[in-house]
């Protein structure tokens, strides 16, 4: 796949380093003349790039014996792109150790580990950029530019500078003649065009684009002008005959037949939605129904996605006395004199039919279950896991070893010691001590995380001071502990009848997921499982990054609730939450006899009471509120388990009574980003842990932009979310000047439609809004830090945030996952008025928001939301000393002890 550069035109922030990788390893394959199937889009296609002789000599192989001065390479490195780093993590990173140089290529999967002896190079490894361990030897090493801003060998002025973020748009200063896409293939390609008009209009869109941004900034920025249109990009119209110059194979949409057209078969079809199946709200046992009066006319094919959906789908034909088989096309056909049962095949198919003429009817899973396409689960990112030990650590931090105290991190040597080679971390104590750490004992050391604004003292080694500061902070933690333990003990001593095993109406309602579960929710529902089963109330914490799929866990674990005669609360931080929760809900359990309510301050005192009333007595088996559910005048007829999601939104009066209930009844907490004394306790031991860090199916990260303020740029986000019919989120966290800014929007982009919305506002005119924006009616959501909390909107794909620098990390991480929740591509604008005045915290907020982008990255979030805090405020004042002399981790280590 060959995409754009993911910039808007004439955007000034750099391009995003997973697409240039992208492009970077289709180039290098075309110029390798490797047999190679390219897709892309027109403006990629049209963009130019630069020559292919420059971008061969930016490429780079290395290998054992090749000689290369150390120094020269670090130039090709920093000409091509890469950014100098302490440990890398991502692809255009690289860091210097002595002799030891490692690169994270956009060529490879895994970083390059290089060892020189001299200008030698004496071997290549990979090595895994969670762990910092090397895997294997590689027989060389390809090294790919990490940026397109390639200049011609001899522009030694340039070449060594940093890098400006836009400097892709002034490409064509330093190359006369640039090159197409179409010039990197050795020969004319054989072109395959997807709809040809479509394409054509998508390409005169994006020229016009860049002429209106092109004019934008030249008017804005007369002392730094781009490179005109016609210098950035070829045009459709002379770009065509190059692309049509080979064989081409054109696909388009056709109407009817008519006389034109002679049909070879002319075969009668009906949809699935004909005949009754994939409506919502239908039970299985109506669709079994329908599937036995298709199955006496001919064979009934079921289409699933996976295996363990052909198991799930067998066992419930099963349940109910209907025989099915899993079909194997190759080995068997169907026997039409017997009674044919349903055949099951694992396959992709985008929708059913059915053909009296033949007969033969071919169902999806979607039209058994009402689902909506999905697609397969992408694989886990290794370097998104927050307990890598070595994630986010720089030569300088400070450090502790659990046994010797605090010291610098002084970076990663490869030593050889009595025959055996491996890699050491160095840290550096009192007195330029050094002490040298193995890789497997790694877990001897901690980053130090306390107080941002005192620099702790490093220990002696070997010194006796470490274990008197470490006895001290026990007996201090032994004095704090006393209500924890008393509050967990109490936990464990109450008992509660243990759930029953699954019945087939579970099975019913887990076939009937609109997607494909991920490994994590699997098994996060097996945990969940295993806790009900058990005769003590649960206790469960369900971390996942926003939009990972925690609701469904819990709406299975409701579920089983309900099957056990037991009635659900659903906890939610806001009134729209409730709604939105409401829905899902609602949806979800419509084929099953379940009631689910809501309570909230949307509802009327009439319906509030009914509710209250239908709790009481035990009508309603599933409620979904806000804090109002904590009121005394509730009463619930048998309360067996409460779901809190986001609790760190909850203030300190309703998180003593979440206390108080979590001795009495079964609590399943989810969270996105988990405030890090909740984090630290589950890992203590005190509380059960479930993670979800797998994306779900289609998932993209988030490109994220930290950049100054620019009206053309907020104009040109807009527009391009506008141009595929999406809907944007504009945060302006001042109600004072929400109106203000508004009205600046709507003479910015004249052509959308928009709302406004804030706590200030009627709570009924706030949901007509809410409402409103949710169902498309409006195109942009002007709105403060409301919508921070769970707001799910599906079309919704870009969110501008004025002054990100006045948000807290877990702010600032919520209000990005509010987009990129449909499988399209998502874009996240930070934006920031002037570094002169912002402050070191906010600087490292904003660092931390553009650094922590990939997909799964909300545990990284909390670590560093924790080190820019301080940890004491989260123990309180009495604890601080003791944490700073510690640190955090070690602090909760001995907690657990």
């Amino acid at each position: 796949f060959f995409p754009d550069r993911g910039q808007a035109p004439y955007e000034a922030g750099a391009p995003s380093i997973d697409l240039i990788t992208q492009r970077m390893r289709t180039l290098f394959q075309l110029q390798t003349h490797r047999p190679t199937v390219v897709i892309t889009t027109p403006p990629a296609a049209l963009q130019y790039l630069v020559p292919e002789s420059v971008f061969a000599h930016s490429c780079l192989t290395l290998k054992a014996g090749s000689v290369i001065e150390r120094e020269s390479l670090l130039r090709h490195l920093l000409r091509t792109g890469y950014r100098r780093v302490s440990v890398v993590d991502i692809p255009g990173e690289f860091s210097v150790r002595g002799g030891i140089i490692d690169i994270f290529s956009t060529g490879a999967d895994e970083p390059y580990r290089i060892e020189f002896l001299g200008d030698t190079v004496e071997s290549t490894r990979q090595f895994d950029p969670g762990t910092q361990e090397s895997t294997e030897s590689v027989l060389s090493a390809v090294l790919l530019p990490a940026r397109e801003y390639l200049l011609p060998a001899d522009d030694s002025d340039h070449s060594l500078a940093e890098i400006p973020p836009d400097a892709e748009w002034r490409l064509p200063d330093f190359h006369p003649s640039m090159a197409t896409l179409l010039d990197y293939f050795p020969v004319s390609p054989f072109v395959v065009m997807d709809r040809p008009v479509t394409l054509a209009r998508h390409a005169r869109e994006w020229e016009e684009r860049l002429h209106t941004a092109w004019e934008e900034h030249d008017t804005s920025n007369p002392e730094v002008p781009y490179p005109g249109p016609a210098q950035q990009a070829a045009g459709w119209d002379e770009f065509l005959p190059f692309l049509t110059d080979g064989p081409v194979l054109a696909f388009d949409v056709v109407t009817p037949p008519d006389g034109a057209w002679a049909p070879v078969i002319d075969l009668p079809l009906q949809s699935a939605k004909s005949v009754g199946l994939g409506l919502r709200g239908t039970s299985f046992t109506e669709t079994l129904t329908i599937l036995e009066r298709l199955r006496r006319d001919g064979p009934v094919m079921v289409v699933v996605r996976s295996s363990g959906q052909v198991g799930r789908l067998s066992g419930l034909f099963a349940e109910h006395h209907a025989a099915a088989t899993e079909h194997n096309p190759l080995s068997h056909g169907f026997d039409p004199s017997a009674r044919l049962p349903f055949y099951i095949l694992q396959g992709f198919l985008s929708s059913g039919f059915v053909a009296p003429s033949l007969p033969f009817a071919v169902i999806t899973e979607d039209d058994v279950f009402a689902k909506i396409s999905r697609h397969r689960p992408q694989p886990k990112s290794k370097t998104a896991t927050f307990l890598s030990s070595l994630e986010d650590l720089n030569s300088g931090d400070y450090v502790v070893h659990v046994q010797h105290g605090i010291s610098r991190y002084k970076g990663l040597r490869r030593l050889s010691v009595q025959g055996f080679e491996s890699d050491y971390l160095i840290l550096e104590f009192a007195g330029r001590d050094t002490l040298y750490v193995p890789l497997d004992r790694l877990n001897q050391v901690q980053k130090f995380r306390g107080s941002d604004h005192v620099a702790p003292t490093l220990d002696k080694l070997g010194g006796a001071a470490w274990a008197k500061t470490k006895a001290r902070v026990k007996k201090a933690i032994e004095d704090m502990t006393d209500e924890l333990v008393e509050l967990y003990a109490n936990r464990e001593v109450v008992s509660r009848q243990p759930y029953q095993q699954d019945s087939s109406l579970s099975h019913e309602f887990d076939a009937a997921f609109d997607y494909e579960e991920t490994p994590d929710q699997i098994k996060a529902i097996d945990d969940i499982q295993r806790d009900l089963l058990l005769p003590k109330p649960m206790d469960r914490l369900v971390c996942g990054d926003v939009g990972y799929g925690k609701t469904e866990v819990a709406m299975r674990a409701a579920f089983q609730a309900v099957q056990n005669n037991r009635q659900v609360a659903v906890l939610v931080p806001t009134t729209l939450l409730a709604q939105q929760h409401s829905e899902t809900f609602t949806r979800r359990f419509a084929p099953f006899p379940i009631h689910v309510a809501t309570l909230s301050r949307f509802q009327n005192p009439k319906e509030v009471k009914a509710v209250l009333s239908d709790l009481a007595s035990g009508v309603v088996d599933i409620v979904i509120g806000t804090h109002r559910l904590l009121h005394k005048n509730v009463r619930f007829k048998n309360l067996g388990l409460v779901i809190i999601d986001e609790e760190q939104w909850f203030g300190v009066r309703h998180k003593e009574r979440l206390k108080q209930l979590r001795t009495q009844v079964d609590v399943l907490t989810l969270t996105a980003t988990p405030i890090p004394r909740t984090l630290q306790m589950a890992f203590s031991g005190v509380r059960d842990l479930s993670v979800i860090d797998t994306p779900p199916p289609g998932r993209l990260a988030i490109r994220t932009q930290v950049v100054r303020f620019n009206p053309n740029l907020v104009r040109e986000a807009i527009r391009r979310e506008l141009a595929r019919q999406g809907q944007v989120f504009y945060v302006h966290n001042r109600v004072e000047t929400i109106e203000r800014t508004a009205g600046w929007l709507r003479e910015l982009v004249p052509e959308a439609r928009l709302v406004m919305a804030h706590g200030q506002m009627n709570e009924h005119v706030l949901e007509g809004v809410m409402l409103k924006f949710f169902h498309g009616e409006a195109d942009i959501l002007v709105a403060t830090s409301i919508i921070q909390s769970g707001l799910d909107v599906p079309r919704a794909n870009t969110i501008l945030v004025d002054r990100a620098d006045t948000f807290g990390l877990a702010q600032l991480y919520q209000l990005r996952g509010r987009v990129g929740r449909a499988g399209d591509q998502a874009y996240a604008y930070f934006f920031f008025p002037n570094e002169e005045i912002l402050g070191t915290d906010a600087q490292r907020r904003l660092l931390a928001i553009q650094e922590f982008a990939d997909l799964g990255s909300g545990f990284r979030i909390a670590a560093a939301d924790l080190e820019i805090r301080g940890a004491g405020n989260l123990l309180g004042k009495q604890q601080s000393g003791n944490i700073a002399a510690v640190g955090f981790d070690l602090y909760m280590q001995m907690v657990e002890q």
